[in-house]
């Protein structure tokens, strides 16, 4: 027995000799295909007008996508809103802040981004904590960043800029897949809302999320990325590939919570609260 046919819930590579799956492929024979199950799209001017959001009494934007991005200048052409040149934007990636450059001059006083990590945008943000943030997200979406704003009492507004939903899938077959690679929550409605659960082939996940979504939809997981002994889906797929090939049994991904993630939170409530005590103390002085 071995894995021959593996689909990945992402777009094809523009380069597929570039992409990470490609030594793969080649190592053990596999035939890989990409077709995304979802698709992102932005709100109407008329959706976002109904959310109660102004615009213009926010000083800084964090952008997670470029979805986002488009739907927010898209939105401001449409409902006439100029926005200031002191407006700041926060990103989670540096690819993230360079597209700006589509509506906006590219100036580093103004735009900053972290390093991709939950734990890097918290940082950046709490940096610069005394700006009014307009939280620009997707719906769905993961609540644990807007829930970490409001406990360490960061002003913003949330506002829904984008739609995640189901691409057309028709003419996939999944049962001549060996394995299935997911990488968000919303791959995992996708195909809960597609596909009889009895047709699918072994899963992978990436993220806590994802495999959180999965074992609550009550598929079982073969491969959950990221880990220490698993740092992607690549290394994943490949000790998968390597256990089946030599008959070994693999047994099924179990959840666990991430402590770290609580701490690092706790220690961010901290540092926020040493600062306020500082400012106090600094304004009785005078």
């Amino acid at each position: 027995m071995k894995v021959s046919k593996i689909l990945v819930s992402q777009p094809r590579p523009a380069v597929v000799e570039k992409s990470p799956f490609y030594e793969l492929a080649s190592k053990y024979g596999l035939e890989i295909d990409y077709s995304p199950l979802i698709k992102v799209v932005g709100v109407s001017s008329k959706e976002f007008r109904s959310q109660r959001v102004d615009i213009l009494s926010h000083t800084a934007v964090i952008f997670t996508s470029r979805t986002t991005i488009d739907s927010f200048f898209r939105i401001c052409e449409e409902s006439r809103v100029t926005v200031p040149e002191t407006m700041k934007y926060i990103c989670t990636t540096e690819s993230i802040a360079l597209y700006l450059q589509k509506y906006i001059v590219y100036r580093k006083r103004k735009i900053s981004f972290a390093d991709g990590s939950f734990n890097g945008l918290i940082e950046l943000i709490v940096k610069h904590k005394d700006e009014k943030y307009l939280l620009a997200l997707s719906e769905p979406h993961k609540p644990e960043l807007p829930e970490t704003l409001s406990r360490l009492k960061i002003s913003f507004s949330p506002a829904i800029l984008a739609r995640t939903v189901a691409a057309d899938t028709e003419g996939i077959d999944m049962s001549s897949y060996d394995m299935l690679l997911l990488y968000s929550p919303w791959d995992v409605m996708a195909i809960v809302e597609k596909f009889d659960k009895k047709s699918l082939p072994a899963i992978a996940t990436f993220g806590q999320g994802t495999l959180r979504a999965a074992l609550e939809a009550g598929l079982e997981v073969k491969v959950g990325a990221p880990t220490p002994e698993v740092p992607s889906l690549v290394k994943g797929v490949d000790i998968y590939c390597s256990k089946i090939a030599k008959g070994e049994t693999v047994e099924p991904v179990t959840l666990t919570e991430d402590a770290g993630k609580e701490e690092f939170i706790r220690s961010q409530q901290n540092k926020l609260a040493k600062k306020s005590r500082a400012r106090a103390v600094s304004g009785d002085r005078k």
